[in-house]
């Protein structure tokens, strides 16, 4: 990829971050963070809430990023490894099982001390495996069908190993950001993961353009009447 398309690809996947925490933040942190400025008319606290969230979901965002790139390493690598890309994706389906086992047993079932904390956490449970089941779907069927296990991979494991931290938090709000937070990693990481084709391909398309704007120049500059 080339500088100017990874700047693009950067900042892109920095606006969704920012932007999807800065709305669902206004719905999801209303409470605590956006009703008492509002019934107090400071509005000026209001926005800096906003904006706020907005940084939050920017810095969740550079998460998401470091995690696609290292994942692309820990996938050439796997790959490596096991010779083959069956095998590979067969240790990945492992990988995904353990990990659903992980935030259930380990992560979900130990705080959800009440009915309603129970649904929560099976509902964002659901989003993460629905997103995930529809980001690779698109990934295969953009690509290639051997493309479906890793995409599955990567957007399961990757994303709540980048969403473990707030899942570990023990406060009494930390619901609330165990929800907020989901959202951007699974926006940025689905846009990566179906976008990155895109922006390789525009770079090659870019190098070919200046590979033939410096051959034009040189055929220029040799066909040129010497005075």
């Amino acid at each position: 990829m080339t500088i100017r398309n990874w700047v693009k690809f950067f900042i892109n996947a920095m606006l969704i971050g920012g932007g999807i925490t800065g709305i669902l933040g206004l719905f999801i942190r209303w409470n605590d963070v956006f009703a008492p400025a509002y019934a107090a008319g400071a509005w000026g606290e209001f926005f800096a809430g906003f904006v706020w969230m907005v940084v939050v979901g920017m810095t969740m965002s550079l998460i998401a990023q470091m995690g696609f790139f290292a994942y692309l390493t820990i996938h050439q690598f796997g790959v490596n490894m096991f010779r083959t890309l069956t095998l590979w994706n067969w240790v990945q389906l492992l990988i995904i099982a353990v990990v659903i086992f992980d935030l259930i047993v380990f992560r979900f079932m130990p705080n959800a001390e009440t009915a309603a904390q129970g649904w929560l956490y099976a509902g964002l449970l659901a989003i993460l495996i629905a997103s995930a089941i529809v980001t690779a779907y698109f990934k295969a069927k953009w690509t290639t069908k051997s493309t479906f296990i890793s995409a599955l991979f990567f957007m399961i494991a990757v994303t709540t190993l980048e969403w473990l931290p707030v899942l570990m938090v023990q406060a009494g709000n930390v619901d609330s950001w165990v929800t907020l937070l989901l959202f951007p990693f699974l926006a940025v990481n689905a846009y990566q993961l179906l976008m990155l084709p895109k922006y390789n391909a525009k770079s090659d398309e870019d190098r070919q353009k200046l590979e033939e704007r410096r051959a034009a120049r040189k055929m220029a500059a040799e066909t040129a009447p010497k005075k």
